[in-house]
C-alpha cells in the first residue's frame, strides 16, 4: 500500500527526542527549559505546568551531569568461584550514585534487567544524602546540617534517618532517587526492563517520577505483591499485607511473558482432552473480536451443526486456520440463551514438544512471603543477620520473564541497592536450574552495622560484608550439591567467578572482558 501522506518531519523529530529524553516531554509538549537544564544550562523554573516538582529537584538534576574520576579496582577480599577463572559477575562495594556514573563508561545500553529494593522512606530507614560531600556548609546547611570542623559535610555522619518531621521528607527521598533512576535508564538495553520494589509511603511519587524518567508510554505495569499473612501488632486502620513492584521498560515493548504460576496451571487442569492428553489440560480464548481495524478478510461465516455462525464483528483467525482447528477438535462451541454461539479456541498447557507454555504475568501475586526471605538468609548465615530481605523465589519470577520473545538465558542483571545480595542469589540459582549464563552486577555501600547487632557480633562490620558472605555461601552450596551428585563434569560452565571491586581514585583497572572501567 502506498502511503498517501508525506512524512511528518516534526512528529519524527519529536519521536526521536522522546526516545532520547523522555523527561522533557509533558502532556505531549516539549519543555524547552527542562531540555536546556538537562544539557547543562542554568535555568530558572517559574512557569506552571504539569510535572512532578519538589524542593531540591534542580540540585538532583545537576547530579546527573556531574562526572567522576573514580574507577573500580579489584578488592583484596576474594570471593569464591565456580568452574571458570574468568569474571562475568561483579560485586561492587561503593556509593551507588558514584558507581552508576562509573558504569556508564562500559555498560551503557547493555543491561538486560534491573531490580532494586530502595529505602521505602518510612521514617525509620536510612540513606545517604546529600550526594556531593564537597559542598560548603552554607550551601547545604538547611537540608543536611551536619558539618566537620572545616565547614564541610561529614561523610560518615550523612547516614541519617529521614524523619517524617523533616519539612522536606518526600523531597529528600525524591532527590536521592532521581539521578540514580536516570543513570539506571541509560544502562538498560533497548528491550531492557527495571523492577522497583516500594510500599505505600512513596508508591505514588515513584510512579510519577518514573513516568518522567522512563516515559509514561514505557510503563509496563504495577505488580501487587501480598508479602505477609496478616496484620501486625501496630495495625490501626486497614490491614497492610501488600507491597508493590513497578515495572518500566527502556522503550515500548510489544510482548512480555512469564512462567505460569501454580494457580494458572490449575486452571488448565480443569479441562481435559483425550485426543491430546499428552499436552495436559487446556483453557479457552474467544475467537470473535470487536476489533476496530475492520479487516474484511476476517469477516466470514462458518457452518456448525447445520447452523450458520457469524462473528459479532470479525474473527481473530483466518478462515483456513479456523476451519483446520475445527476439524482437529481444537475449538469449543457453546450455544447461549439468546441462540447465538460462543466460539473459543483451546489453548493447551503444553506445546507439541511437551514444553509448558508461558503466559502473561499476573499483576497480583500471593506470596512468597517475607518469612521466606528471612529463611533464605538464615539457612546460609544464621539468625538475625539481616532484616526483611526479599525472597529469592520472588526475584526468580521476574528474572524468568521473556521480553519481546527473547528466550535466551543470558544477559546482565543489575542491582544497585543490593542489601544482603538476594539478586546475586537468584541469578546464581536460576543459572543452576536451567543452565543459563546470566551475569549479575551488585552494588552495595559499606554501611557500618550497629555494634550491638547480631550481624556485628557474628563478625560482619558492614552490610557489604553480609552481601559478600552470602554470595560465597550460595556458591559453596551449589558446588556441594554438584559434588554430592557426582555430575560436575556434566554441568556446563555457566557460573563464573565473582570479582569483588571497590570504588577507588586509583588508575583504571582492566576487567577480564577487556573493558576499561
Amino acid at each position: 500500500m502506498i502511503e498517501e501522506k508525506s512524512l511528518d518531519v516534526f512528529a519524527a523529530k519529536l519521536a526521536q527526542l522522546r526516545e532520547l529524553f523522555p523527561e522533557v516531554l509533558t502532556e505531549g509538549k516539549i519543555d524547552f527549559k527542562r531540555l536546556r537544564a538537562l544539557l547543562g544550562d542554568e535555568v530558572s523554573f517559574n512557569k506552571e505546568h504539569y510535572e512532578l516538582s519538589w524542593a531540591g529537584k534542580s540540585d538532583a538534576r545537576a547530579q546527573i551531569q556531574q562526572t567522576t574520576s573514580a574507577t573500580l579496582i579489584p578488592s583484596e577480599s576474594k570471593l569464591m568461584s565456580l568452574d571458570s577463572p574468568q569474571s562475568g559477575n561483579l560485586f561492587i562495594e561503593g556509593e551507588n550514585l558514584e558507581v552508576l556514573h562509573v558504569l556508564q563508561r562500559s555498560y551503557f545500553g547493555k543491561i538486560k534487567m534491573i531490580y532494586i529494593d530502595p529505602p521505602y522512606n518510612t521514617g525509620n530507614d536510612s540513606f545517604v544524602y546529600p550526594d556531593d560531600y564537597s559542598e560548603r556548609q552554607d550551601e547545604y546547611k538547611k537540608r543536611a546540617g551536619i558539618t566537620d570542623n572545616n565547614g564541610f559535610l561529614n561523610k560518615q555522619d550523612c547516614w541519617k534517618k529521614n524523619n517524617k518531621e523533616n519539612g522536606q521528607f518526600h523531597s529528600v527521598w525524591l532527590s536521592m532517587m532521581y539521578p540514580r533512576l536516570y543513570l539506571a535508564r541509560n544502562l538498560l538495553r533497548e528491550d531492557g526492563v527495571i523492577f522497583i520494589s516500594i510500599d505505600d509511603n512513596e508508591q505514588a511519587n515513584l510512579k510519577l517520577l518514573c513516568d518522567e524518567i522512563f516515559g509514561a508510554e514505557n510503563f509496563v505495569g504495577t505488580i501487587s505483591w501480598k508479602n505477609k499473612y496478616g496484620a501486625g501488632a501496630k495495625t490501626k486502620t486497614f490491614i497492610e499485607v501488600h507491597e508493590y513492584i513497578l515495572c518500566y521498560s527502556k522503550s515500548p515493548i510489544f510482548d512480555i511473558q512469564s512462567q505460569l504460576s501454580d494457580e494458572q496451571i490449575s486452571e488448565y487442569e480443569k479441562n481435559k482432552d483425550d485426543k491430546y492428553a499428552q499436552r495436559g489440560g487446556y483453557i479457552t480464548q474467544p475467537l470473535m473480536t470487536n476489533s476496530l481495524d475492520d479487516r474484511t478478510s476476517l469477516q466470514y461465516e462458518i457452518q456448525y451443526c447445520g447452523e450458520v455462525i457469524k462473528p459479532r464483528k470479525q474473527w481473530v483467525w483466518s478462515r483456513d486456520r479456523l476451519e483446520d482447528a475445527i476439524r482437529n477438535n481444537e475449538v469449543v462451541f457453546k450455544k447461549k440463551n439468546d441462540g447465538k454461539y460462543s466460539v473459543r479456541a483451546k489453548i493447551y498447557l503444553k506445546n507439541e514438544q511437551g514444553m509448558i507454555r508461558k503466559g502473561k504475568p499476573l499483576s497480583s501475586i500471593n506470596g512468597p512471603f517475607n518469612q521466606q526471605g528471612t529463611q533464605d538468609v538464615e539457612k546460609l548465615l544464621g539468625e538475625k543477620i539481616f532484616s526483611f530481605p526479599k525472597p529469592v523465589s520472588l526475584l526468580l519470577r521476574f528474572f524468568e520473564f521473556t521480553v519481546n520473545g527473547d528466550e535466551t538465558k543470558d544477559g546482565i542483571y543489575l542491582d544497585f541497592f543490593s542489601g544482603s545480595g538476594t539478586t546475586a542469589h537468584a541469578v546464581l540459582d536460576l543459572n543452576e536450574q536451567d543452565g543459563g549464563n546470566r551475569q549479575f552486577i551488585c552494588v552495595q555501600l559499606p554501611e557500618h552495622l550497629d555494634e550491638n547487632s547480631e550481624a556485628y557480633k557474628a563478625g560482619y562490620k558492614t552490610i557489604a560484608d553480609i552481601c559478600k558472605a552470602r554470595i560465597n555461601k550460595v556458591i559453596a552450596k551449589i558446588q556441594a550439591e554438584r559434588d554430592n551428585q557426582k555430575q560436575t563434569d556434566l554441568i556446563p560452565e555457566t557460573q563464573k567467578q565473582i570479582s569483588a571491586l571497590k570504588v577507588s581514585n586509583s588508575p583504571p583497572a582492566i576487567l577480564n572482558n577487556g573493558a576499561v572501567i
